[in-house]
């Protein structure tokens, strides 16, 4: 039971600008400010990705730079990161291993990655590993530039009409500013926790806020203790 989101392949930048090893400081730097961008992927010749080039790599360069009065401040990672700031090419300037993606992995997989491996941007890769796009924190936020009423519109027909099932009298959707308000009163528990769930999941929903009663608790048996384990109350003062 899920709903469709949106793809890597539908949000990333497809027209990638790339570098090789050998591609000189300087003309990073002018690619980097002639098409507006902040970080370059750098290639091998059959279009694989080796590592990526960012203005953060190339302002190492600035930090040796000795100061008026002849003080050098120390970058992070230093000694470590003292060969990247003295290096004339992509080669010695890129950060490996560089953080890839694929185009059908979904956005919150994307996310997820960025998150794990703490990095702004990921270089997409078909499946002979080849450099197809890249994605940034900007085009994953996209999603929740979605219409409220497109919001309102998948939730009421995707997840309650054609997965649980339901009528428009039995559950009302709410949409302001991507918060899911849903209201009204189903059969199960299990029913209304499913519907929160799958709410949660739609691309541009910010929260869901649940308001659904039941008439049957389906999942009390679940609550109750197994036999022979001792169930803890958190609200102890022993725990």
């Amino acid at each position: 039971m899920t709903t469709q989101h949106s793809t890597v392949s539908e949000v990333m930048t497809r027209d990638v600008v790339t570098v090789r090893p050998d591609t000189s400081f300087k003309e990073i730097t002018s690619v980097l400010s002639s098409h507006g961008i902040s970080a370059v992927p750098v290639a091998d010749e059959h279009g694989a990705p080796l590592g990526l080039v960012s203005e953060a790599d190339l302002l190492r360069k600035q930090a040796e730079q000795p100061d008026e009065y002849g003080g050098q401040a120390a970058p992070p990672g230093w000694p470590h990161e003292k060969a990247k700031a003295r290096a004339e090419n992509a080669a010695g300037l890129m950060t490996t291993p560089v953080a890839t993606a694929h185009t059908d992995w979904t956005v919150a997989e994307a996310a997820r990655a960025m998150d794990r491996q703490h990095v702004k941007r990921l270089v997409v890769v078909d499946e002979t590993d080849h450099i197809v796009g890249i994605v940034s924190r900007p085009d994953l936020l996209r999603v929740f530039l979605r219409p409220d009423e497109e919001i309102r519109e998948e939730i009421r027909d995707e997840v309650l009409t054609a997965i649980l099932r339901l009528t428009g009298q039995e559950v009302q959707v709410q949409v302001h500013d991507g918060v899911v308000t849903l209201r009204g009163e189903v059969e199960n528990r299990s029913t209304a926790q499913i519907a929160e769930r799958l709410a949660k999941g739609v691309d541009g929903v910010v929260t869901v806020r649940p308001m659904i009663d039941y008439a049957i608790d389906d999942r009390a048996a679940e609550d109750q203790p197994q036999p022979g384990v001792e169930r803890i109350d958190p609200r102890r003062g022993d725990v």
